[in-house]
């Protein structure tokens, strides 16, 4: 299936000069759906993670189901404020400024190996805090999952040395 027939392209969002890549075309089809959700399993079953972890927001949409098509547990990596119990917490620099994300402390055994899924990858900064998050637990990342990757911004030197799985590359 060509993935990329699902992916629309908006100009000059959220602000002018960017070309945003839009799941949601995907999302509403539901052969494309459990293509890619199949695919994912796929691809990422040789990493062998006891847990995913679904990077907000829309990593919750892909991790969870990967999550239940792996057999595995699911946490949610969650903007400040928006965990109700103790959390780990990862501040990462952005082209204008920083932001954090937060995990709780409890999210998986410790040892566990954890998979980071999201939707995209682009300059690498919230994919690399995650795993820091993860690390936080005393847990391993297992690897990464992204539906796109947006490669001229080389997201990827951000990251560990793990496995990383991608669908679609721009």
């Amino acid at each position: 299936m060509d993935l990329k027939a699902h992916i629309r392209d908006i100009p000059d969002f959220p602000k002018p000069g960017i070309l945003f890549r839009d799941i949601t075309p995907l999302l509403s089809d539901p052969t494309a759906l459990q293509y890619t959700i199949d695919l994912f399993a796929e691809q990422v079953a040789e990493y062998r993670p006891n847990y995913i972890v679904g990077i907000e927001s829309r990593g919750f949409i892909f991790g969870m189901p990967l999550a239940y098509k792996l057999g595995v547990g699911f946490a949610p990596v969650r903007k400040p404020g928006k965990l109700p119990a103790a959390v780990h917490t990862a501040s990462y620099a952005l082209e204008y400024g920083k932001d954090t994300l937060e995990l709780h402390q409890d999210a998986f055994p410790e040892g566990s190996r954890v998979l980071i899924i999201d939707d995209l990858i682009a300059t690498g900064g919230t994919a690399a805090a995650t795993a820091k998050l993860v690390e936080q637990t005393g847990c391993t990342v297992a690897g990464y999952g992204f539906v796109i990757e947006l490669v001229g911004l080389e997201g990827r030197t951000k990251l560990p040395d793990v496995p990383v799985t991608v669908l679609l590359q721009y």
